[in-house]
């Protein structure tokens, strides 16, 4: 019958198949390159072209059978076709002269072009072609189910079931990836804040906590009116109270609550210990992600942080959390006339007591956070010893001065980065 057609019907006949390989290779890597996360949201949306999508991608071995089901039968039917128009050409020698004209045809017009617009623009591709190869599926599912059928068990063979397919679920670490890749997609002041939420399970709670010796707390043996005098100018929310020492605690005030009694000219020491809440104790190590689930499970904002004997080693408050995922969020969460001090050569002179990580926080540096908590616990660590003054180190890219200490410990020390010293030369 091809025989006696026509060369201008077979061309044309050619020109079609050529059109559905096309059709079906750029389908095929579209449908593969689509971003699994944006076409669910899309479905959820509505969009009926995701939907579909979606449905197809539920079972790809059903989806790769057909188009390749589809693809394998125009391209050999345009193979037949394009060597009957080599014969009617060029009698025997058309063959040859058909085979290698129609492989370079089909391989830059129905493989290589299609594939790539498919790959860079996969919706535009997928969502269009989903409306034809969803009902083709149905239309030709019997056969798409049997050549299926003879596949999966030639894979059982290989201990290969279509049911195990990968997740599409994603660990916190492909998570920041994506965070990364995301560009101007998500603002930078936003991306930060989810990459500091994933990074709260390496941060724990005494990486954070306010240290034993700095933390601020009312003495209930003390005279009324000093306990007054420091509740009028307490800068805290919430304050442990205790008997002489810290060792001897009673409990949490709420700050507010005791100065609505000062303004109600009814603050006492009985009233005063009314409305001390029960103390709530963090073991020391505890995750921060963990921590703040335990704060709100349990309805608490302030608690205290100890070792394994029992002995308090710092405070942690709901306020230290929220700061390592937003920043700084007040002016006075690092006093910076208190512990740094910047120089005119660059420099600047740190006490020994700040925090490491708000040292880092605050000047953008990047010493190291995974051993001692602050800059003398760095330095005693390094040197295994307590240095005399102006003895130097170098950790990392940071060049440590020991400018001042005391019998036990290093009160004040100059930092400068590395390449400042280079910049002044």
């Amino acid at each position: 019958m091809l025989e006696t057609t026509s060369l201008s019907l077979l061309f044309f006949i050619l020109f079609i198949l050529l059109l559905f390989s096309a059709f079906f290779s750029s389908s095929e890597t579209a449908l593969m390159s689509l971003n699994r996360y944006r076409l669910r949201h899309l479905a959820e949306q509505g969009h009926p072209g995701a939907i579909r999508a979606n449905q197809l991608l539920d079972r790809p071995d059903r989806l790769i059978g057909l188009i390749l089901l589809g693809n394998n039968f125009v391209n050999i039917l345009a193979s037949a076709i394009a060597t009957i128009i080599g014969i009617k050409l060029l009698g025997e020698n058309g063959i040859v002269v058909a085979t290698f004209t129609l492989t370079l045809i089909v391989l830059l017009f129905a493989e290589v072009t299609p594939k790539t617009l498919a790959a860079l623009h996969p919706e535009r591709v997928a969502f269009p072609a989903s409306f034809i190869l969803k009902p083709l599926l149905v239309l030709l599912y019997p056969l798409v189910w049997f050549t299926n059928s003879i596949t999966n068990r030639i894979l059982g063979l290989f201990g290969v079931r279509p049911e195990d397919t990968m997740s599409d679920a994603i660990n916190s670490e492909e998570l920041r990836m994506v965070l990364k890749e995301a560009g101007s997609l998500i603002p930078k002041r936003h991306k930060k804040m989810l990459v500091s939420i994933l990074d709260l399970e390496k941060v724990t709670v005494d990486d954070v906590m306010v240290p034993r010796n700095e933390i601020e707390g009312i003495n209930i043996n003390a005279p009324l009116a000093e306990i007054i005098k420091q509740l009028s100018y307490c800068a805290n929310t919430r304050m442990p109270v205790y008997e002489t020492s810290l060792d001897n605690l009673i409990g949490i005030l709420h700050v507010r609550k005791a100065l609505h009694l000062l303004a109600q000219n009814n603050l006492t020491l009985e009233t005063l210990n009314s409305i001390i809440k029960s103390s709530y104790f963090v073991p020391e190590n505890t995750p921060l992600n963990t921590q703040l689930i335990q704060f709100q499970r349990h309805k608490r904002r302030t608690g205290l942080v100890v070792d394994e004997y029992g002995d308090i080693l710092g405070l942690i408050t709901l306020e230290d959390i929220f700061r390592e995922i937003v920043g700084e969020f007040t002016a006075d969460l690092i006093d910076e006339d208190k512990d740094i001090h910047p120089q005119q050569d660059g420099s600047y002179l740190i006490n020994g007591s700040a925090n490491i990580r708000e040292i880092n926080r605050h000047n953008h540096w990047q010493l190291p956070t995974d051993g001692p908590k602050t800059i003398n616990g760095l330095i005693l660590e390094y040197l295994e010893s307590i240095p005399e003054p102006n003895v130097s180190l170098r950790i990392g890219h940071y060049i440590i001065e020991v400018v001042q200490t005391t019998d036990n410990t290093i009160r004040t020390v100059r930092i400068r980065e590395e390449f400042s010293l280079k910049e002044q030369k």
